[in-house]
């Protein structure tokens, strides 16, 4: 649609943060007013809108994307959004490793096995690792840990988990992204290591390129959402 505002602003009614443009509140695709629970994230918001030239691309909007999605879906439906989110767990990415080549084999073992480690430490939720692609059975203990810490995030905080869980193809990544243990850039170099791998022998075509270019916003956006979460 075309743009059909002067300015877009952050503003506070009624102990709400929201978004105006030229006065009138931002809502929802369901109808929801914008309503978000940082200044620093409302402000990012109005900059999303206030960008727009001409037409208005929901495209180049994630924040907008990620929080309406947090207020129209995730909030009606929060226990399915943690256990979708969840379930990932159960055959995750790191869990999943090369024997061969030797190169890949190591480079796996250096950049995931820390996540590993690093969940079990956190949250008490060891994970079996394997070679090749058949699935690996997981304790449900640890299953269940992991079920436990999504469900106690906010609609806000989910939304980011599953769209970063979603990306990288794994809930350790995501929770290690949420957490700060690592960043955006990190969490789809290691998300991706496999495919870098051999981009690295063989080389990127241009549809490949295109689908590793939407899961790295995918990602970036998701961090972003993170980070002016904690900003207040």
């Amino acid at each position: 649609m075309k743009r059909f505002y002067k300015r877009a602003e952050p503003v506070e009614r009624e102990g709400i943060l929201a978004i105006a443009l030229d006065g009138r509140l931002v809502t929802t695709p369901g109808k929801r007013e914008l309503a978000v629970p940082s200044s620093a994230l409302a402000a990012a918001i109005a900059e999303e809108w206030n960008a727009q030239e001409g037409e208005v691309r929901a495209a180049t909007m994630p924040l907008t994307r990620l929080v309406a999605t947090a207020l129209d879906r995730v909030a009606s439906e929060h226990e399915a959004v943690v256990e979708q989110t969840a379930k990932y767990a159960a055959t995750d990415l790191l869990c999943y490793r090369a024997a061969h080549p030797l190169a890949l084999a190591a480079r796996q073992q250096a950049v995931w096995q820390p996540l590993i480690d690093w969940a079990v430490l956190r949250y008490d939720a060891p994970l079996a690792v394997t070679t090749g692609i058949i699935p690996k059975t997981q304790a449900e203990t640890s299953l269940r840990a992991f079920a436990t810490a999504v469900a106690q995030l906010d609609d806000f905080r989910l939304t980011a988990l599953h769209c970063a869980t979603a990306a990288c193809g794994s809930l350790v990544i995501g929770l290690a992204l949420l957490e700060g243990r690592i960043d955006g850039e990190a969490a789809f170099a290691a998300s991706q290591l496999d495919e870098s791998f051999q981009i690295e022998a063989w080389g990127e075509d241009s549809e490949q390129a295109k689908r590793r270019g939407a899961l790295a916003a995918d990602i970036k956006a998701a961090a972003r959402l993170i980070s002016l979460l904690s900003d207040g």
